[in-house]
């Protein structure tokens, strides 16, 4: 079972009236464009035609058409009805937001898309039928007819047919397609539905270029060619001239609608794409090729939110620009070598306030830590790749050229240090009794990367400078520091930092044979 969903609704607001009398609407849609063929056809009979009938074959002639629009016109008009009634269960019970059989809805939606075809066979049948019962009707009279009577008769029946079929065929589908689609395909594409033959774009030019060209200039060439052409006139030709150029200018307008409208609602998608809004998508229900190409674009956009989602989602987890990267690889294990400035924070006194405090404090209190932590860093062009249980490890210098990542990362650790006071007393109100910070710098080459096998990989940076941060962040508490950098770091420090460094003995650190230059920091405030 196929059941309605919530955009009837939106549909019902933004065309209520035509989709409550849908199948009423498509079911006189054609009825313009006959009514003025069949002025057309009785004017120009009028004219070309009864005034060379002699009196029995006046009353043949008269007789027909009596007979004609007694039998043939409530036969193509039942044949309207009979194809819209088809659609009709199916479609009150979606007005009625009821559940539909699939098969019935897929048999439903083919009719409605094919719809515009029926009614074109059956009004160039019921047009051209005239052709062969009114000269056949007229010489059963018996009496013989002036030379050119045939000749205008076919020429008023095709030129009438022209007119009629191809504006019904226009009319007929662009009512479906705006009444009848919205309420049919609220979660399909008419493109996608099978047995359909929607009039692609390119034979719609054809169709347009018959109606618009070959009508007009074929009409004016039957009178043309018609007996007593010379001695007609020419206000009558002048007027079968309005009449078809006007139909043909009413059908380039109807294909320059039909083309423009989802170009520019295609346009206007794009732009809001462009624009960053990745919600956009083109509203519009076709089943030609418009109709594929509309399907394409919503898909693409799709894809480009869902990538844009799984990207912020991803850099939740290692950084944005860590998720970029690694969205732009081709894949596989990859890393390169980079200088970087490396960062280590670590929370003091975590084992105790751990065995102190319940477990969703202590995450509680973390987590309070890091909200703050993380923005800072992040606002310094840094990026948290690691969290250490009671700290995190932060690099600075990864993605684009980044000259001054040393920099960044000391603004980064002044920041940090004088956010936490700020940061303490949030943090004490999950029952942390006390919270303080040690941060350690080291600059230096590292692989920076993707780094494992390819079935799972981490995006981290692996080396000695790695090592030597980690080190440096051990020395604070014994030096009673709440930031280290190395010499490497202080190097590559421009001079108008707001802080002044202060010289502590070299240190040996595990792992170094040689002492270790590092340096605190005296925040200015």
């Amino acid at each position: 079972m196929w059941q309605t969903q919530n955009r009837l609704a939106a549909n019902s607001v933004r065309w209520p009236w035509l989709q409550r009398h849908g199948l009423l609407c498509v079911g006189v849609s054609p009825i313009i464009a006959n009514a003025i063929g069949s002025v057309f056809n009785i004017v120009y009979n009028r004219f070309q035609i009864q005034p060379h009938l002699s009196d029995a074959q006046m009353h043949r002639f008269e007789s027909c058409v009596m007979w004609f629009n007694l039998l043939v016109y409530p036969v193509s008009i039942g044949c309207f009805v009979a194809a819209i009634l088809r659609l009709r269960l199916v479609y009150n019970l979606l007005l009625n937001e009821r559940d539909v059989d699939a098969r019935q809805l897929a048999a439903v939606r083919r009719k409605a898309i094919n719809l515009p075809w029926w009614f074109l066979l059956v009004v160039a049948v019921g047009w051209l039928s005239c052709i062969p019962a009114f000269p056949l009707v007229i010489l059963s009279a018996g009496e013989p007819l002036i030379p050119g009577v045939l000749w205008h008769l076919v020429t008023s029946f095709l030129i009438a047919a022209m007119i009629a079929v191809t504006q019904s065929f226009f009319a007929v589908e662009m009512t479906t397609q705006a009444a009848l689609f919205p309420v049919l395909f609220q979660d399909h594409n008419p493109a996608d539905v099978p047995g359909a033959a929607p009039l692609s774009v390119r034979s719609r030019g054809i169709l347009w270029a018959f109606s618009a060209v070959v009508c007009p200039v074929v009409s004016l060439v039957l009178l043309l060619l018609g007996p007593q052409a010379s001695s007609a006139t020419p206000w009558f030709g002048v007027a079968v001239a309005g009449v078809a150029i006007g139909f043909g200018l009413i059908t380039s307008w109807m294909l320059g609608r039909w083309i423009a409208s989802p170009i520019s609602q295609l346009q206007r998608a794009a732009e809001a794409i462009e624009a960053g809004d990745l919600r956009s998508r083109v509203r519009l229900l076709r089943s030609d090729d418009f109709g594929v190409l509309i399907q394409r674009f919503n898909e693409m956009a799709a894809g480009l939110q869902q990538r844009e989602k799984l990207q912020e989602t991803f850099g939740r987890h290692v950084g944005r620009e860590a998720a970029r990267q690694i969205l732009e690889q081709d894949g596989g294990p990859v890393g390169r070598e980079q200088s970087i400035t490396v960062m280590f924070v670590d929370v003091r006194n975590f084992t105790r306030q751990s065995s102190e405090l319940s477990p969703r404090q202590v995450v509680e209190g973390l987590n309070l830590f890091f909200q703050d932590a993380v923005e800072i860093i992040e606002q310094h062009g840094g990026m948290v790749n690691k969290y250490l249980g009671d700290g995190f490890m932060a690099i600075f210098g990864i993605g684009v050229s980044m000259p001054n990542h040393a920099d960044r990362a000391c603004l980064a650790a002044i920041d940090l240090t004088r956010q936490i006071d700020a940061t303490r007393a949030r943090v004490c109100l999950t029952g942390w009794t006390d919270f303080a910070i040690g941060v350690g710098i080291h600059s230096g080459p590292a692989i920076v990367g993707c780094i494992g096998s390819p079935r799972r990989q981490e995006y981290t940076a692996i080396g000695d400078t790695v090592n030597i941060a980690s080190r440096v962040e051990s020395l604070t508490k014994s030096l009673g520091q709440t930031i280290l950098m190395t010499q490497s770091t202080r190097d590559q420090l421009s001079n108008d930092l707001p802080c002044q460094f202060i010289n502590l003995p070299a240190q040996q650190v595990k792992g170094k044979s040689d002492e270790l230059v590092v340096f605190g920091i005296a925040i200015r405030h």
